[in-house]
């Protein structure tokens, strides 16, 4: 969409704050995986639904935590981790309470796609971190 701000494109260039901001997103990341601790583990199971209302919300303002930490998709494998976030983030907002369907075929496959792609950017992102510090 070209929406640039020069004040937060200057901060973008400096090496402390992309530390920081790719912290944020990367914890923001981690913090998304907390639903399926919630949903696996006995004892948590009692959070599960309140926790779903939070994964939500985040992730439906995840392309904010993104632009703040880049304005720009990237080259080469982060162009394909941009690609691969921002399609979880748009599958997330099709969720099946917005589409309003009941069919379990089509809410194992909306599931195991939405884990699938929010697995493959973590270890993306995992990769992205490593790169970074390792020619730093």
């Amino acid at each position: 969409m070209k929406l640039e701000w020069h004040w937060l494109f200057e901060l973008q260039q400096q090496e402390m704050y992309k530390r920081w901001s790719g912290l944020v997103l990367a914890l923001f990341i981690a913090f998304q995986w907390i639903l399926t601790l919630t949903r696996v583990i006995k004892r948590f199971k009692k959070h599960a639904m309140s926790m779903q209302a939070i994964h939500k919300w985040l992730g439906a303002f995840s392309p904010l935590f993104f632009y703040m930490h880049s304005m720009s998709l990237g080259y080469g494998y982060l162009l394909l981790l941009s690609y691969i976030f921002f399609s979880n983030t748009l599958l997330g907002y099709f969720n099946l309470d917005i589409i309003k369907n009941n069919s379990d075929l089509l809410f194992k496959g909306w599931m195991i796609t939405h884990v699938a792609l929010s697995i493959i950017v973590t270890i993306m992102m995992v990769f992205h971190i490593t790169m970074v510090f390792y020619y730093k």
